[in-house]
């Protein structure tokens, strides 16, 4: 039986009977998105890896939980989130990460998305960088918001705030980004 051509449903099965190779298989269609999810939030490769990894463990082993197979991907993804979040927080970790770092796991992690001009490149990197300008609590609201798609209610929960807490938050850090994006946009 070729796994990769199974549907996730079929898989989960086959994960819930304690088949290795549809886990094998699972991990191998969902660890670049999970990795990504994770590395946005924490901005280190190495913790990023970790919860990555923390997340599946999770998940394989309380698969019995999960309500529709068919919601596999956002129950895995909100696993990595929450434990993203946990980390970030407990790490306490304000620090800046290398422009280049951020640079090289963004461009990695969308191989569908080429770069071919060098003014697109450059508009690129001022995006990433205005983003990664702005206050921890601006850059997680909007990365959850705006790229893990989101909504104020589920951000709420995640980050452990009001419902109209979370909608001043992400107004607030799109406000900030469009000030920090005026002369790209004006380019």
């Amino acid at each position: 039986m070729n796994l990769t051509t199974e549907n996730i449903e079929v898989l989960i099965t086959l994960c819930q009977s304690g088949n290795q190779q549809a886990q094998l298989e699972i991990y191998n269609r969902y660890y670049k998105a999970m990795y990504n999810t994770a590395f946005r939030i924490v901005k280190n490769s190495f913790e990023a890896e970790d919860i990555m990894q923390e997340a599946f463990l999770s998940a394989f082993t309380k698969l019995d939980t999960l309500q529709e197979v068919t919601i596999f991907g956002a129950w895995l993804k909100r696993i990595v989130v929450n434990k993203s979040i946990y980390q970030y927080n407990k790490d306490g970790k304000h620090q800046n990460v290398p422009m280049d770092s951020v640079l090289y796991k963004l461009e990695d992690e969308s191989s569908s998305i080429s770069i071919e001009e060098t003014e697109s490149d450059s508009k690129v990197k001022m995006i990433i960088k205005a983003i990664n300008g702005l206050k921890d609590n601006y850059r997680i609201a909007l990365t959850l918001h705006l790229i893990e798609g989101y909504d104020y209610e589920e951000i709420g929960a995640i980050t452990n705030v009001s419902y109209a807490n979370c909608r001043t938050t992400v107004s607030r850090a799109k406000e900030k980004l469009r000030l920090a994006l005026q002369p790209i946009i004006n380019y």
